[in-house]
């Protein structure tokens, strides 16, 4: 046995192991692009059928394995249709030069100054009951986002924050989308899920915030114009009734740990 491994051990050359790093590299790089979106679910999904369709040929239970094997065949062409948004962002970053790259990290300082000016800025706008969204890029960008509203390229800050969001002005409808510690753009249009089993009281926004984190791994402020609840959306899931303190401790461990490989693994082996 050992003389086995020995000898394949003995073949593996310089090259192979950069074959390898190269290809784990990209399936994770392809991982963490959908690992906060409906997407992961849908391939969980395919691993149980692939799984099911393994195990039968293994027992030879053929009109099951028959059967799996004409529901793989659909669901393989229906891959690009399933997973669109993830292949169209892929390609696009792909294209950008992107695929690699990371949002705009902050140290420790500047993220505890950024999150404690987002809570003061949602506090003041709840007080008000003045509608506001802010959303918070992470690893995936939102430049076809950004770019749907007015630039602004300003940095963060509570009054800066409260005066885009004041009724009536230009700002004030849409979502103010947020860069490391700099506002990109205000203004800016969001996707509205198409979940329709949502809470009626839910508006646009609460819906426009839930859309968006359906599709890209980014972290949503929502305050309610009717009500002044202030809510987080990640992952396509919605969090409300946040006070200033509970929003910063939300937010905070979204923003100051970032997971690696092995930890992405296994939270997504449990969830």
């Amino acid at each position: 046995m050992q003389a086995q491994i020995q000898g394949i051990i003995s073949t593996i050359s310089l090259l192979d192991l950069i074959d390898i790093a190269i290809v784990a590299v990209v399936l994770y790089k392809l991982y963490f692009m959908i690992k906060d979106t409906r997407a992961l679910a849908l391939l969980k999904g395919l691993i149980v059928l692939l799984i099911i369709t393994l195990v039968s040929k293994w027992l030879a239970l053929n009109v099951i394995y028959w059967l799996m094997q004409k529901t793989m065949t659909v669901v393989l062409v229906a891959l690009p249709v399933v997973f669109q948004p993830e292949l169209r962002r892929a390609l696009e970053h792909l294209g950008r030069g992107k695929l690699f790259g990371k949002s705009v990290f902050l140290n420790q300082e500047e993220t505890e100054s950024l999150l404690i000016n987002i809570a003061n800025a949602t506090a003041a706008l709840s007080k008000n009951k003045i509608g506001a969204l802010i959303v918070m890029e992470r690893e995936t960008g939102l430049s076809d986002y950004s770019d749907s509203g007015i630039q602004v390229d300003g940095l963060v800050s509570s009054e800066f924050l409260i005066n885009v969001f004041i009724p009536n002005t230009p700002l004030h409808d849409g979502a103010a989308i947020i860069r490391g510690n700099r506002v990109l753009a205000a203004g800016c249009l969001l996707p509205l899920t198409d979940d329709h089993s949502l809470n009626k009281e839910l508006g646009t926004r609460h819906r426009a915030a839930i859309g968006l984190t359906e599709q890209t791994d980014a972290i949503v402020v929502v305050v309610s114009e009717e009500t002044g609840i202030v809510s987080v959306a990640r992952g396509g899931r919605l969090v409300r009734y946040l006070d200033t303190e509970e929003l910063i401790k939300t937010l905070r461990p979204l923003f100051t740990n970032r997971p690696s490989a092995l930890s992405d693994f296994f939270n997504w082996r449990q969830s």
